[in-house]
């Protein structure tokens, strides 16, 4: 694969001086995409041609899905062979061409890909360029849908490189999609393996497709007679293009690809899916679909209303986006999974946006299991991240349960570093992974811990202490009650857990009596709560949970360490002074 990535990326050498290696990617993939399609539609142009003089529009469609098998054609009289016997005329010819395929091929018009074509004449590259692709055999045959995805990504990769691009908005390393994927299907397995098996899957953020294209490898590995419909949504107009291609050539529902804004416009409303996943982008505003989230969060029981996080990051619009696409229970229910960073875990106070969409997630027992990841595991960023896995139809011994697994030390480190990414997931580790998700047990509390929402609920309590004079003396209303001293306001947050409690919301009272006397009283007798004031958040305090406390080093060990540093210093002084 390396091979055949950097046969391809050598290609873009012709276009030095022409173009600035940011640039490249604009030339380099839609060629990349249009020889795969060449090569894809050899074996049965002629075929099509035939078709095409005696068809058109939606019956031409139909006859070729049924003579050929495939949901895309050309009618166009050239092939790259043919292409290349007209140098003079090879611009208007490839133009030509391009628009011989049938209407669900719009990928070239999202790369705008008549311009670089224009570019690429004027400055004497198109016939070397073309004739170079000519070269290079990506029919299914010869390259593998496998092998194209990784195609994809590397060159991705390398453009992304070249112009000091964030490579992971582009896309997801597969290490952590595969961990993904077999944890989606994990609940499932016994389904997947019969003949037959028909799923569908959809990513709202399908970038090139990369989360789309493992699932259906990993389906098949385990089933080769199993069909998995993807469907996808993505905002970017060359990552559509892309992932569109890329489907096209899998012999994918091509109107199964949609481009726009998910979070403005989910264009699957009125579906729901057996499985969902996505790696939203982190830390991202979503000023530009603010007015119509807000829109539907006023809606009842709308994707949006349990609640909606700050303007600044919109990670935590896409778990409840996901929420709302899985198929409902009634109808064998559906799973999901999304990458997250640890924001969503804790962000927000009581009664917050965030809180009240973990809330919801929690209360409705939607929430099954979390995976904290190793850092530096994503192109991007070195930072912690978590897989959130959904399920609104548990089997019975996980109901009302959420399982933490702690999996950031199954990492192993790499031979060479891509952008921020050193350490991956090998198959021992994602085995290992697994293996703890099925035992669904703390039989390795170090790695795996099962709690229920009443775990991660809290009440925000506002203490109260008196305004006092001058003179010290407690200052009161008309009723006599004492005023309360703004500047000494706090607030403590209770656990619905504190004292060995489970009855969550039911023992409120009691459980916040008992903490005020035993945490606060204590330290400040004139103090009260404010009861009307008191307000239900729920966090998953990630690693406070997994916490291993190392007992600090012993002093005398720590001195004897100083005095040879000392030591060493002073050597290395001696040595300046001679």
């Amino acid at each position: 694969m390396s091979k055949l990535g950097n046969f391809v990326w050598g290609i873009a050498d012709q276009l030095r001086g022409v173009y600035k290696p940011h640039q490249y990617g604009g030339v380099i993939l839609p060629f990349t995409i249009l020889r795969r399609l060449d090569c894809t539609l050899e074996p049965t142009r002629e075929e099509v041609r035939e078709l095409a003089e005696k068809y058109s529009g939606g019956a031409l469609d139909v006859q070729v899905k049924r003579k050929t098998g495939l949901a895309f054609y050309n009618t166009s009289p050239f092939d790259f062979k043919l292409l290349l016997k007209d140098p003079e005329g090879l611009r208007a010819n490839l133009m030509d061409y391009i628009t011989g395929f049938s209407a669900n091929i719009d990928v070239f018009e999202r790369f705008k890909f008549e311009n670089e074509l224009a570019t690429l004449d004027e400055k004497n590259r198109l016939y070397l360029v073309t004739s170079q692709f000519a070269e290079v055999d990506l029919h299914p045959n010869s390259v593998s849908n496998a092998e194209m995805g990784d195609l994809f990504e590397h060159l991705i990769y390398k453009f992304a490189e070249a112009s000091n691009e964030e490579a992971g908005e582009h896309y997801t390393p597969r290490d952590a999609i595969r961990l993904m994927v077999d944890l989606l299907f994990a609940e499932d397995n016994v389904a997947l393996l019969e003949p037959g098996t028909v799923r569908t899957i959809y990513d709202p953020t399908a970038g090139t497709g990369g989360m789309l294209s493992v699932a259906e490898e990993r389906l098949l590995e385990r089933n080769p007679g199993a069909r998995l419909r993807l469907y996808g949504q993505e905002i970017n107009d060359q990552s559509y293009a892309i992932c569109k291609s890329d489907m096209i050539a899998k012999g994918q529902d091509v109107g199964n690809i949609k481009l726009g804004d998910t979070l403005e416009d989910d264009l699957f409303f009125d579906r729901t899916f057996d499985f969902c996943m996505s790696n939203p982008p982190y830390g991202v505003d979503w000023k530009a679909s603010q007015k119509s989230v807000k829109k539907e969060a006023l809606a009842s029981n709308s994707r949006f209303s349990h609640g909606l996080p700050s303007i600044g990051d919109g990670q935590m619009l896409f778990l409840s986006h996901l929420a709302s696409k899985m198929r409902p229970a009634h109808d064998g229910g559906g799973r999901a999974g999304i990458v997250l960073n640890g924001s969503p875990l804790f962000n927000g106070a009581a009664e917050s946006g965030p809180s009240l969409i973990r809330q919801w997630l929690l209360e409705t027992d939607l929430l099954e299991a979390i995976v904290a990841l190793p850092t530096n595991m994503f192109f991007n960023t070195g930072i912690a991240t978590y897989i959130w896995i959904l399920d609104n139809a548990k089997r019975t011994e996980r109901a009302g349960k959420i399982q933490l697994i702690d999996a950031t030390s199954f990492w192993t480190k790499m031979r060479k570093s891509l952008g921020s990414k050193n350490r991956e997931l090998d198959a021992d580790a994602r085995d290992q992974i697994l293996a703890l998700y099925d035992s669904f047990d703390e039989g390795d509390p170090d790695y795996s811990k099962v709690f229920t929402a009443n775990d991660f609920g809290y009440w925000s309590v506002t203490v109260e202490r008196p305004l006092r004079t001058e003179t010290g003396k407690v200052s009161t209303d008309r009723k006599g009650n004492p005023k309360p001293d703004a500047k000494l306001r706090d607030t403590e947050n209770i656990p619905f857990t504190y004292g060995g409690n489970t009855a969550g919301d039911a023992a409120r009272a009691e459980t916040i009596e008992a903490y005020f006397e035993a945490e606060v009283l204590p330290h400040v007798p004139d103090a009260w709560v404010d009861v009307a004031k008191t307000k239900v958040g729920y966090e998953i305090p990630f690693a406070r949970h997994f916490y291993k406390y190392v007992p600090p080093r012993p002093l005398a060990e720590i001195d004897s360490d100083l005095d040879k540093q000392v030591a060493k210093i002073l050597e290395l002084l001696r040595e300046v002074e001679k």
